[in-house]
């Protein structure tokens, strides 16, 4: 583990990236179920769906986008959003290389987001997972959050 180091986001990372989450998301995926419940629409699967995600994270704030590396392969990420005029930060996505699990780099990676948030000076940091993603629900309060609210997802065919 000593030879894993977290690094912010570059550019060329991004189609690894896109790539480490349509690998991890399976089962726990928002998309996923839509497109189970409804088909696949626009001639676009629930992963091209979920990938864009991470373009939008990438993006949006890349330098608040961490890698796990060992040397030049990427073993995970995690993406950030901050809100500054709230205070709080937030993060959307996250995802480990099925070779890399059970190193503990989740929680490398969330304490990693948790230390860019407070040196935003922001005051709260939030993150939430779907009630099929059990290492989500049993990493997150393990990290110190708490669960504060659930939410039900609906969705209609039109």
């Amino acid at each position: 583990m000593t030879d894993i180091t977290v690094r912010t986001f570059r550019p060329t990372d991004l189609p690894v990236l896109r790539q480490i989450t349509v690998d991890s998301f399976s089962g726990v995926a928002l998309e996923q179920m839509l497109e189970e419940r409804f088909g696949q629409w626009n001639e676009r699967s629930w992963k091209a769906r979920k990938a864009d995600h991470i373009d939008d994270d990438c993006a949006s704030n890349p330098d608040g986008v961490f890698l796990a590396v060992r040397g030049d392969q990427i073993l995970g990420y995690i993406t950030t959003r901050v809100d500054r005029h709230n205070s709080r930060g937030r993060i959307p996505n996250m995802a480990v290389t099925e070779e890399a699990r059970g190193l503990g780099l989740g929680r490398r990676l969330i304490n990693h987001a948790l230390g860019y948030f407070r040196d935003q000076g922001l005051h709260v940091a939030v993150i939430e997972t779907m009630a099929s993603n059990a290492v989500g629900q049993h990493l997150y309060p393990s990290c110190g959050f708490e669960e504060v609210a659930r939410q039900v997802h609906y969705a209609m065919k039109l």
